[in-house]
């Protein structure tokens, strides 16, 4: 069977959509996240439950080493045939902190190392190997859009560019509130998947670039850094209803977690490159994202600043795309 590996694929949303990849797809997985024992033990669930091959990689996608560890693993798996295909990539994982301003070992800011630079170096080194008709997913958030209710609330640093927001705050300047640096990190993936979309076309390459936004899915660990009772209020019946009537979109862990998996494995997307997909209060809609998100400029030098921030060396280049 074919295999879709997933970051934070062993706990909230990504569990929920590792178990329909599971259990109605019937996709092989391979889990790759920061806790091994935690992901054995969910693994160890999905086969006794689904009959899948389940494998885990131990792989921090704020740590440049580690996602490459992670990768170099995957690798020998497919060299080995222990993998049968790479059928798609869910980059699911992802932060939102509350605090001073932190970096990664590579010395960037941690929110947009983990939830932009480690995901795209993930996609950058596996590309070549996902098979024809696959699917890239990039989880992304409603946030990133200053347009909306949602975006309102946290805002975009959209003034900046790739290199300024991984080195925010350094050098004695002041820096980027954390909502802005999570709603930011979202608005690059979007960026940044819209632009891989772009270059699979030119390079006739028939593998989907895709963006979904979960909607506020608060039960998830989302707000796990953030104050205990800003953890407790999000969970309740009222403060979801205020959200609702403010006109927030809300999400839910479990449909959430299944649209993603939907949208990553279900023939009803095989045309969803380039597209961007939502939950919204129950629903899978397609929608436009941010005005921002599709500015052809604004993405090209995203993807140069890029690659020189994961440090992409020549033989980590991919042969497809151009």
């Amino acid at each position: 069977m074919p295999t879709i590996l997933i970051t934070g694929g062993h706990s909230g949303l990504g569990s929920e959509c590792s178990k329909l990849l599971a259990s109605t797809y019937h996709y092989n997985l391979i889990l790759a996240g920061r806790s091994p024992a935690k992901m054995e033990t969910f693994a160890a669930e999905l086969r006794n439950s689904y009959e899948v091959k389940v494998d885990i990689i131990e792989m921090d996608t704020s740590s440049l080493t580690s996602v490459r560890s992670g990768v170099t693993q995957c690798l020998s798996m497919l060299d080995r045939g222990e993998i049968e295909s790479l059928q798609g990539i869910i980059c699911n994982a992802g932060v939102r902190l509350n605090g001073a301003t932190t970096y990664s070992e590579d010395g960037y800011e941690t929110t947009f190392a983990t939830n932009y630079l480690g995901h795209v170096l993930l996609t950058e080194l596996l590309i070549d190997r996902v098979a024809s008709k696959g699917r890239i997913v990039f989880t992304s958030s409603g946030t990133h859009d200053p347009e909306t209710v949602d975006g309102k609330t946290m805002r975009v640093a959209a003034e900046y560019s790739a290199i300024e927001l991984a080195h925010t705050g350094k050098n004695g300047k002041k820096p980027i509130p954390n909502g802005k640096a999570y709603s930011t990190s979202k608005l690059c993936i979007i960026l940044y998947a819209y632009e891989l979309n772009r270059r699979l076309k030119k390079a006739g390459v028939m593998v989907s670039s895709i963006a979904f936004d979960p909607g506020a899915t608060f039960d998830t660990g989302f707000l796990r850094s953030m104050p205990k009772l800003v953890q407790w209020l999000a969970s309740t019946s009222f403060m979801r209803w205020v959200m609702k009537r403010s006109g927030i979109t809300l999400g839910d862990v479990v449909l959430s977690g299944q649209f993603l998996a939907k949208i990553a494995a279900d023939p009803m997307y095989s045309h969803g490159s380039g597209k961007y997909f939502q939950s919204n209060n129950g629903n899978l809609i397609e929608r436009r994202s941010s005005k921002l998100s599709y500015d052809e400029q604004r993405a090209k030098k995203l993807w140069s600043d890029t690659k020189t921030l994961v440090h992409l060396q020549e033989n980590e280049t991919s042969s497809i795309l151009p």
